[in-house]
């Protein structure tokens, strides 16, 4: 026991003394249920522009408190706090340069070496308040069980600009067992002043990190079977900002001793909507990648899984649908910058032209959404059809059913590394650029299990291929079993469809959907560019976090597939020669399903669900 004794003017020291031990017992716990904080200490000139680099980037530097110019002591978050001397380490800073680390910076006013009153001191958030709450959901924080310095590393990952601040991201990453993944996300989303949900998770390299034992700040955490690495944004960030605009001085705290307030970290900063909760899910394996969707996208992309999952053609497609295929493949695609689409069949081979009306309508509809949302596409076509689609692709943009043309290329099978080289730059695996499918015999059949070989050209290949290009996923649309992709369900067609054991397509995408699949895939890119937890992870947590603009938001409805732009296109096709799948008529129908009421109902059916979304987003 301690016994304090006080006379006259020493009952300010023994308030600091009694602070200083509660914050020390604070620093000891092993997870700490108190809100800590990075600080920044700069020139009051540069005040305003950095306060700007925050706001601009509020991942990275969630800010809590702005001091005023010269402000020496702080009662935002404690009764008494001098930031000169509470922090057990600062780093000082001349020139962009680290000159050194003190514990205290009591002798730069003391000794007259700089102007006090002209620095200012910014607090903002810090991740290790959230480690408590992890602990309490059952969610192993490697770095305390190890004793350690959480790892930081500096990202290839740029912040977004703000007056003379410029800098890359920096992340911590915490080792997190891939069955708690989902309990992490929504554990740590809870409190953005401390960073909020993760900005990556996964394959570190895809963050511009190639070694993870060489952590740019703090310490190694090593990794647990079955652990997945999961970065979080770091307020260090504020470090790297100093570095690269050389002010001439300025202090941090030291990586890992951070400021500790009188603040418990135990209730979310606002009260949590459960719709908005984000959830995770795997991308790819190769690299591995995981993507972020509030639940509300998701229930809305379910949705959408099942309307398309319907047959009224009682073709018995439904027993082939797997759950949340159009989920992961539309998450893919959102975070892809290039995408390829192939589609046609020549399946009337007594017809000129052979090809039939269902696959081009969903791939404009797909590549129409794409567009919008600033990616590369590319159609991909056989050469005994190239002059067809270039016309009717021309024809699209004329009646306004594309808003600019699409390239259109072909594959050609020139010896093994032909697919290399058509899918990567210069064949680098490392550099990854960017319809009906082989069966097992080496064959193409059309749903009747004749052999359609002669009029298509190898692009499954590419499909083949892309399995070992890390950083390219696949994705088939289906609805018979022989569409280049559905490989990946291949035995359910064997058993379940007619000529199943015949026609099944051999090669595997890694996502399939089923029928009206294009249509649905637009519809979900829309919804995940409408949802803010997708929007503020694709982002890394950088750039002000909103919704869309109006006219942003304007553009990608009016690109959602409609059923005046479907039937304009359908009729497109008609004229061109091309005839419905099933029956081989020249007719306004796909698969012998007229376009009224039967697709018109789906597309309605889809958009309500799509846009019933829109004006409940927060």
């Amino acid at each position: 026991m301690i016994q304090l004794h006080t006379a006259g003017g020493c009952t300010q020291n023994l308030v600091i003394l009694i602070q200083y031990l509660l914050q020390q017992e604070r620093r000891l716990s092993p997870i700490n249920r108190y809100q800590q904080a990075n600080v920044i200490i700069l020139p009051s000139h540069l005040a305003n522009d950095f306060e700007a680099f925050c706001r601009c980037n509020p991942a990275p530097l969630p800010l809590l408190h702005r001091s005023q110019s010269g402000e020496t002591s702080l009662c935002v978050f404690l009764s008494f706090f001098v930031f000169r001397t509470d922090i057990s380490q600062y780093c000082v800073y001349e020139e962009g340069q680290l000159v050194k680390t003190v514990s205290s910076l009591q002798s730069y006013t003391s000794q007259g070496r700089i102007a006090w009153p002209d620095m200012v001191c910014f607090y903002l958030g810090c991740s290790f308040g959230f480690e408590g709450r992890l602990k309490t959901a059952g969610v192993p924080v490697r770095n305390v069980e190890q004793g350690r310095n959480v790892s930081m590393y500096r990202t290839a990952v740029p912040c977004i600009p703000a007056g003379v601040f410029s800098c890359p991201l920096v992340a911590t990453m915490r080792p997190v067992p891939a069955a708690m993944l989902d309990a992490a996300v929504k554990v740590t989303n809870l409190n953005p002043l401390a960073h909020g949900a993760p900005v990556h998770i996964g394959e570190p390299a895809l963050l511009g990190i190639q070694d993870l034992s060489r952590p740019d700040y703090g310490e190694r955490v090593e990794m647990q079977p079955g652990d997945v690495t999961v970065f979080w944004a770091c307020g260090v960030t504020a470090i790297e900002a100093i570095l690269s605009s050389k002010p001439s001085l300025a202090f941090s705290h030291s990586p890992g001793c951070m400021f500790l307030t009188d603040s418990p970290d135990s209730s979310p900063v606002t009260k949590p909507n459960p719709e908005l909760t984000p959830l995770c899910f795997l991308v790819s394996h190769n690299p591995l990648f995981y993507s972020l969707a509030s639940q509300r996208a998701v229930a809305r992309i379910r949705q959408l899984e099942i309307i398309i999952g319907e047959d009224p053609g009682q073709r018995g497609i439904r027993a082939l649908s797997v759950q949340d295929e159009l989920l992961c493949s539309c998450l893919a695609l959102s975070h892809s910058s290039s995408v390829a689409i192939t589609t046609g069949f020549p399946t009337h081979y007594m017809h000129s032209p052979p090809d039939e009306t269902d696959g081009p309508p969903g791939a404009i509809a797909m590549a129409t959404m794409l567009l919008a949302l600033g990616k590369q596409v590319t159609m991909v076509t056989d050469r005994r059809a190239v002059e067809m689609n270039q016309a009717i692709i021309d024809e699209a943009v004329k009646t306004g059913v594309l808003k600019t043309a699409i390239p259109l290329v072909t594959f050609e099978d020139h010896g093994p590394d032909s697919a290399l080289h058509f899918l990567c730059h210069h064949g680098d695996p490392n550099r990854p650029r960017l319809r009906s499918g082989r069966a097992e015999d080496g064959n193409y059949y059309n749903m009747r299990g004749v052999n359609i070989k002669h009029l298509v050209d190898p692009i499954d290949n590419l499909f083949i291929a892309a399995k070992n290009i890390p950083g390219i996923t696949t994705t088939g649309i289906g609805d018979g079993g022989n569409e280049l992709g559905m490989g990946k369900v291949k035995e359910k067609v064997k058993s379940l469809m007619p000529n199943g054991s015949l026609i099944a397509c051999d090669i595997p995408a890694d996502q399939w959907v089923s029928n009206w699949g294009g249509y649905a895939v637009a519809c979900a890119l829309y919804l995940l560019h409408t949802c803010p937890s997708h929007q503020r992870y694709l982002r890394k947590g950088l750039g002000v976090e909103h919704i869309p603009p109006q006219e942003q938001l304007q553009d990608w409805t009016a690109n959602l597939p409609s059923v005046d732009k479907e039937e304009s296109f359908l009729s497109t096709l008609v004229r061109f020669g091309i005839r419905s799948g099933k029956t081989g008529n020249l007719a306004m129908e796909v698969d012998g399903l007229t376009f009224h009421p039967t697709h018109s109902d789906i597309i309605t059916r889809l958009l309500e669900v799509t846009l019933s979304s829109t004006s409940q987003n927060p």
